[in-house]
């Protein structure tokens, strides 16, 4: 079985009212996180691709 590279561009902002970073992903439904960190936001956005494309959208 052959691996397939795929990526995403994310839409990130810093929500200046919880000082959250918030990001989804355009066109991707369902693909939208938060994190206190850029570095959690990034992990939690891969998490979610990840359980999306599992479920086979």
């Amino acid at each position: 079985m052959r691996s397939i590279l795929r990526t995403y561009t994310a839409v990130i902002k810093k929500c200046p009212d919880t000082g959250l970073f918030v990001g989804y992903i355009p066109g991707l439904s369902g693909a939208h996180s938060q994190g206190e960190t850029r570095d959690e936001l990034d992990h939690n956005l891969k998490e979610v691709v990840e359980l999306i494309l599992e479920d086979g959208v």
